[in-house]
């Protein structure tokens, strides 16, 4: 099982040139980075996690400008977001964004995606909340038109472009891993449609009884579930159940790492390599 740290860089966070490096020389496959454009002072949704809204939230900085420099300072650490808010980004630019991380990463680049729960954040774009998963499918389509294609085009309801030239290419073919976020069943079904691989969130309950089910969801679509890779972020610090997952298929486990300074972020990087030792073992 591969093991990640995924983290809202902020201006008080570790940066994450460090962290890459720190994650890279402990044997982690792989840096995640979180996205929220910005943080409306109204909120018409409530914080998924309970409460407040962490700080975080409000102060994290582009994933792409992040996982950059993450990318600079490792060589075969694996570079990812976790996740983009692809439906209240424009399609063409984000392809350009993801090809050219994936260029500057010597193909590490890991996309995750997700249809987000903010739904003040996501008007204050263009988006209609109602309507935000068809959006992101539609998107996702139209950048594996653009990544594939010498002159790529898309009419979708939503997403609607006449034939372009848009370079550069992604390294990894035919583009980066699609890994989509969301709970089970409808984000399963979105990860199996038009995903290389699910991350499950918001699930009740214990999502190793639910792997069994999106296998068998893969291969009525038609999908082989070992091409699908199933990411957990942020479980629990509980070796035996990690194995669980790993014997169940779980490719691999992320991390929810503090946005907080070296000493900090570097004891709960610690802790996670002594678990990753163990499952491992």
């Amino acid at each position: 099982m591969h093991f990640g740290g995924a983290v809202f860089f902020t201006e008080y966070s570790m940066p994450a040139q460090d962290l890459a490096r720190a994650l890279e020389e402990r044997g982690f496959e792989s840096v995640w980075a979180a996205e929220h454009s910005h943080i409306p002072a109204s909120r018409k949704t409530p914080f998924p996690g309970g409460g407040d809204l962490p700080k975080p939230y409000y102060d994290g900085m582009d994933p792409f400008v992040a996982l950059t420099a993450a990318a600079c300072a490792t060589t075969t650490l694996k570079i990812g977001t976790a996740v983009c808010l692809v439906q209240q980004r424009d399609a063409i630019q984000t392809a350009k964004l993801v090809a050219s991380i994936d260029q500057v990463s010597g193909g590490r680049f890991l996309f995750g995606i997700g249809g987000g729960w903010n739904q003040d954040e996501m008007e204050n774009h263009g988006t209609v909340y109602a309507t935000r998963f068809k959006r992101m499918r539609e998107s996702i389509e139209a950048m594996k038109e653009i990544w594939t294609r010498p002159k790529a085009e898309y009419h979708g309801e939503m997403i609607r472009f006449d034939p372009i030239y848009a370079w550069p290419k992604p390294v990894q073919k035919p583009y980066p891993p699609i890994l989509v976020g969301g709970g089970f069943p409808h984000g399963a079904r979105r990860a199996i449609r038009y995903g290389d691989g699910w991350i499950p969130v918001s699930v009740l309950g214990d999502v190793g009884d639910l792997l069994p089910q999106f296998q068998a969801m893969a291969r009525d679509a038609g999908r082989d579930p070992a091409s699908l890779e199933i990411t957990m972020m942020g479980p629990a610090r509980d070796v035996d159940k990690l194995k669980r997952f790993a014997d169940l298929g779980v490719r691999r486990v992320v991390a929810m790492l503090p946005s907080d300074g070296r000493d900090k972020t570097l004891a709960s990087v610690d802790r996670w390599a002594e678990i990753m030792r163990q499952v491992n073992a």
